[in-house]
């Protein structure tokens, strides 16, 4: 049975050229015209992924995720802009999207970006069905986090953590002390086979250390790496 992926978006031409390239790629696909209708058919029809636009009439792009979201639905969702404004990016991530692009695309990345969350989503679901013999539990000084529980506390409080968030702190915690290229997190956390905007580990990054480091211009936990990345290290 083929995946479904629902596509949110108000202008036609690219509305339908998602749709042919998703289709000729083997998916099912759904549209919706504005943000309301795409929230109403979210609900109903329950798609793998959505491939939703910022800017629709009715509702936003950022309200339908929010929404989605309150709504306990976790729909994998990739989100397009037409701007070029780094805000807008970073509150859809804060809202839960997992993914955004800036337009003008290539219908074939979009194809490729839906591929690589399907993945992800795929292997995520896998681990966590999978018998779990003994809790791991990994800790970085004052930072403990629990992968199989989806669990992470500092100084015994627990973090609020997006799925992306949690993921990165999972992957930097069972890498601690060794130097990570934006491109080894893009390719391990977003599971990208290609070379994507690297911009959006820098956001998840700086998230992070909101709620992790006392002091985020003097982080004491991730490590800014000149030239490299980004590393975890136990606070001296």
């Amino acid at each position: 049975m083929s995946q479904k992926i629902m596509v949110v978006e108000d202008e036609l031409s690219i509305s339908t050229l998602l749709q042919f390239n998703l289709e000729q790629a083997g998916f099912e696909v759904i549209t919706a015209m504005d943000g309301r209708k795409g929230l109403e058919l979210a609900e109903m029809e329950k798609p793998d992924l959505m491939v939703l636009d910022l800017m629709l009439p009715e509702m936003d792009g950022l309200e339908v995720c929010k929404n989605l979201r309150q709504k306990q639905i976790f729909i994998p969702i990739l989100m397009l802009t037409a701007k070029d404004d780094e805000f807008d990016k970073v509150l859809g991530l804060e809202l839960g999207a997992d993914d955004y692009m800036t337009k003008p695309f290539s219908p074939r990345e979009v194809v490729a970006r839906v591929k690589a969350i399907l993945r992800r989503t795929k292997q995520m679901a896998i681990e966590e069905a999978a018998p779990v013999e003994e809790t791991e539990k990994l800790t970085i000084g004052e930072v403990e986090v629990y992968p199989e529980n989806y669990e992470a506390f500092y100084k015994g409080t627990a973090l609020e953590l997006t799925p992306k968030e949690f993921e990165l702190l999972v992957y930097l915690s069972k890498n601690k002390n060794r130097v990570l290229t934006r491109e080894q997190l893009l390719s391990a956390v977003w599971n990208y086979d290609f070379v994507g905007d690297t911009r959006i580990v820098d956001v998840h990054i700086s998230h992070l250390r909101e709620k992790i480091e006392e002091n985020t211009r003097k982080p004491i936990y991730i490590k800014t790496i000149r030239g490299m990345g980004y590393k975890l290290e136990v606070p001296q």
